[in-house]
């Protein structure tokens, strides 16, 4: 998060270079503002800790940069709420996980429905920062006996973008690497129901709205798309093949913001 978004929602903030694990642990531990001094004693610890920082794809910086800034910041933020006593951690996966995002050339997924036992092969540093990002989660988690919850979030769609849905799906094959997926308004929620939500563990959960981005049924489109690709189970009506299953069932998620009725009230405006 900016510091300038952090100051248009009003939160506070504090720069930190989380690779530098003293920073990382600093941050945890420090004032965010000038009236934690007039309480008298030394900052308490957060209740929960949300990780989203990260380079956030390829071809911003160098794959090695990429990669290295990811695992390392995600291993000090753990860490360090661990070694505070956190034993809550949400930290930002990604779809990218499942290894079509950023492949070389076309590559078909192994399955559909993409669900969290997937066997998730990214062939670049961002999916691959990712891929080891929840590896480190599970260890600590086991290490601490903590809830970490690693949100595989999917392609986020700001509600000043809704207008580019009909263009999304014109073209159907630009949106394979994203697994016609979506995430509209709901992202928060779904945080707020991991921060509510205790005695998991470790959890990697799909972040994602329920439908599929197409404009005819899941099971035909993705037969149309994808041919070679095989399916697991029946898909019902526009289900996502980016399956929120799991968050539905563990979590209690419930979809507020269908992108659809969201692009239909912003046609109505």
């Amino acid at each position: 998060m900016t510091l300038n978004l952090c100051k248009f929602l009003g939160l506070k903030d504090l720069a930190a270079d989380l690779t530098d694990s003293g920073q990382t642990f600093n941050a945890r531990s420090t004032h965010f503002d000038f009236d934690g001094f007039e309480l008298g004693h030394v900052p308490d610890k957060p209740d929960s800790v949300v990780h989203f920082a990260a380079i956030p794809r390829v071809v911003l910086e160098p794959d090695n940069k990429t990669f290295s800034a990811n695992v390392l910041s995600t291993y000090n933020a753990i860490e360090a709420a661990m070694k505070l006593g956190v034993w809550k951690v949400i930290i930002a996966s990604s779809k990218t996980t499942y290894g079509v995002c950023f492949a070389e050339g076309d590559k078909d997924f192994h399955h559909f429905l993409l669900e969290e036992d997937y066997d998730v092969d990214p062939m670049d540093s961002y999916g691959l920062s990712k891929v080891v990002n929840e590896k480190t989660a599970r260890a600590l988690a086991a290490g601490f006996a903590a809830d970490i919850y690693a949100l595989r979030i999917a392609n986020v769609i700001a509600p000043h973008d809704y207008e580019r849905f009909p263009a999304f799906m014109a073209k159907p094959l630009a949106q394979k690497r994203n697994a016609w997926s979506t995430i509209v308004c709901d992202l928060g929620q779904i945080l707020h129901h991991c921060i509510e939500k205790n005695g998991f563990g470790f959890q990697v959960f799909n972040a994602v709205n329920n439908t599929i981005m197409a404009d005819e049924p899941a099971a035909e489109f993705l037969k149309k798309w994808c041919p070679n690709t095989v399916h697991t189970r029946a898909l019902e009506g526009f289900e996502a093949s980016l399956s929120n299953r799991k968050i539905r069932e563990v979590l209690g998620f419930k979809e507020e913001h269908n992108w659809r009725n969201e692009l239909q009230r912003g046609i109505a405006v």
